[in-house]
C-alpha cells in the first residue's frame, strides 16, 4: 500500500549513505502484495562484509527502525546480510530463509547481480527436493513405525506426541517436497498441507496423526504417503537415510533435516 512505500523509501533514505551499507531488499508482505493495512515493512539491509562481521559480533543480527513514524503501527522490521550471507544461503540456507526471499524486491542497491542472487536462493534443483522427500519419507517411517510404536507400548505420553509431530512434520514436509513448496515455518504447515495437492485421504489422516497420535493413524498416513512418494524405499534403507540426515547431520556439517 502507498503508506507502506513511502516508509519504505523513508527507510532507504535514512540508510543509503551509512558507511558499509550496500543495499535494501523489500520482503515479506509488502513485497508479496499481501499486506494488511497495519503491515509492518519487512527488509534486508545488504551490508559489506566487514560491517556485518562488526554488527553481529555485537550480537546485532536484527532490529526495528521508524516505529510509528510513517502511519500507525508501523515500523521497519530489519535483518542484516552481506555478499557473503547471500552467497552462503544460496548454497545452504535452510527452507525459512529461501522461503523469505520470496517474492523480494530489490529497493535500492549498489551491487550488481543482486536479483540474480536472491532468484538463485529461491530455486532448488529437482535432485535435491527428490533427495528430501526421500529424507522425510524416511523420518515417516522411523517415528511413525518405530517410535510411536516405542510410545504406546510403554505408555509414554511424552514420547507419543514427540513422536507424532514429528511424523506430521516428516510428512507434511514430503508433502511440501513433492510439491516443490518450501516451508517457512511451522505457523504456516497446516495451511500448505491443505493447500498442497495430496492424495485422497492424506490430509485426514494427516489431521488425525496431528490430533491424536496413534499406531492405527499413523499407519493409514504412513501408507498413504508410501503409495504416493515412498518409491519403494524398504526399512534399511530408511533407517540409514535416517540416521545420516539425522543423527549424523552434525558429521557431515550439516543440521537434522527437520531444519532444512
Amino acid at each position: 500500500m502507498e503508506h507502506q512505500e513511502r516508509a519504505l523509501a523513508a527507510y532507504v533514505e535514512s540508510v543509503r549513505e551509512q558507511p558499509g551499507a550496500l543495499g535494501v531488499v523489500l520482503v515479506g508482505s509488502v513485497a508479496q502484495g499481501r499486506e494488511r493495512e497495519d503491515s509492518d515493512v519487512d527488509v534486508y539491509l545488504v551490508v559489506d562484509d566487514d560491517r556485518f562481521a562488526a554488527e553481529t559480533a555485537q550480537g546485532r543480527f536484527a532490529w526495528i527502525d521508524r516505529q510509528e513514524l510513517d502511519y500507525p503501527g508501523s515500523y521497519i522490521d530489519i535483518k542484516l546480510v552481506s555478499p557473503s550471507y547471500l552467497a552462503t544461503a544460496v548454497e545452504k540456507a535452510d527452507d525459512p530463509t529461501r522461503a523469505s526471499f520470496l517474492g523480494a524486491r530489490v529497493a535500492w542497491s549498489v551491487l550488481s547481480g543482486l536479483d540474480e542472487t536472491i532468484a538463485r536462493i529461491v530455486e532448488l534443483p529437482d535432485e535435491v527436493w527428490d533427495d528430501r522427500v526421500r529424507s522425510f519419507v524416511a523420518q515417516a517411517h522411523l517415528y511413525g513405525g518405530y517410535f510411536l510404536c516405542q510410545a504406546v507400548e510403554r505408555g509414554d505420553g511424552f514420547l507419543r506426541r514427540h513422536a507424532g509431530l514429528h511424523l506430521a512434520l516428516a510428512a507434511a514436509r514430503a508433502a511440501l517436497a513433492a510439491n516443490r513448496v518450501m516451508l517457512p515455518g511451522p505457523k504456516y504447515i497446516s495451511k500448505l498441507v491443505n493447500a498442497v495437492p495430496t492424495p485422497a485421504g492424506f490430509v485426514e489422516a494427516w489431521s488425525q496423526v496431528v490430533d491424536e497420535p496413534g499406531i492405527d493413524a499413523a499407519g493409514e498416513l504412513m501408507r498413504i504417503l508410501d503409495e504416493w512418494v515412498g518409491d519403494g524405499l524398504t526399512p534399511d534403507e530408511a533407517l540409514s537415510t535416517f540416521i545420516r540426515d539425522n543423527e549424523l547431520a552434525w558429521l557431515r556439517g550439516s543440521v537434522p533435516a527437520e531444519f532444512w
